[in-house]
């Protein structure tokens, strides 16, 4: 080999590894595969719910589910099984401050002792997250939220196991939901530096748990395939039960829940 064609080779090698590591980086937080290559088509009492988006929360109305399903309006209970408005996470402050609503920025020791270690930074006041008028659960990536609900974790891993009716759960201890200031990440940018914003709100720890989350490169979530019983502000209740939480190419966070309303 001359040194053209040598020079020729490194150079070639040199952008390549570049290019690799480029990916890799911008990537990284997005997990590998970044479009889907099939749809997901629920199954009754499912809802397939695509909350990958670090910036927008989704809601849910089971009481929209259940006239649908009563109704039978096959086409328009599709569509509510799988097609959810995004809503932005508020990033500035249009009015009047409630006080806590807001960005919470955190250093978390990502490469070192772990998210765990932590420390506050800074705060941020913008509005409160918006909602829609009738909603039952909302999610974000990992983090779940009620509206006025509480949650129990059963022992049930399947919902064909669990008791006909929430009746025997009425006299456990259910959970409400409580404030948040460094769980519902919603941005990556300076996340190598263990750098990262929360949106101050708050979520349902018990419902938010069936997707852990453990900092990795990329990071991992781990299901967890416990039933879960929501009680409604109501008093009604449903049964939860998060079946799947990739898209059919490997995205993490698109979910398919199955759940049954009323319980």
């Amino acid at each position: 080999m001359n040194i053209r064609t040598f020079c020729h080779a490194m150079w070639v090698s040199l952008v390549g590894i570049c290019a690799i590591g480029l990916t890799s980086c911008t990537g990284i937080f997005d997990d590998i595969y970044d479009q889907p290559q099939n749809e997901l088509t629920p199954a009754k009492g499912q809802l397939i719910v695509d909350a990958t988006s670090w910036a927008n929360w989704y809601y849910i109305d089971l009481k929209h589910l259940q006239q649908l399903t009563e109704a039978g309006d096959e086409a328009a209970l599709l569509k509510a099984q799988t097609e959810h408005e995004a809503w932005p996470i508020p990033m500035t402050l249009t009015g009047e401050s409630d006080g806590h609503s807001g960005q919470y920025l955190y250093w978390f020791d990502v490469l070192g002792a772990g998210i765990d270690n932590n420390e506050f930074r800074s705060f941020t006041p913008c509005d409160a997250q918006p909602e829609p008028a009738e909603w039952t659960f909302a999610v974000h990536r990992n983090n779940v939220r009620t509206n006025g609900g509480a949650v129990l974790k059963t022992q049930y891993t399947s919902m064909d196991q669990m008791p006909q009716t929430s009746d025997a759960f009425k006299n456990e201890t259910f959970v409400t939901d409580e404030w948040s200031e460094k769980e519902v990440w919603d941005n990556q940018d300076k996340m190598l530096l263990g750098l990262v914003p929360s949106q101050g709100i708050n979520i349902n720890t018990v419902l938010s748990s069936w997707l852990g989350f453990r900092f990795n490169i990329p990071p991992d979530y781990i299901p967890d395939n416990h039933v879960f019983i929501l009680r409604l502000k109501d008093g009604t209740y449903a049964a939860l039960q998060l079946a799947n939480y990739l898209s059919p190419a490997g995205k993490k966070c698109c979910l398919t829940i199955n759940y049954k309303y009323p319980y």
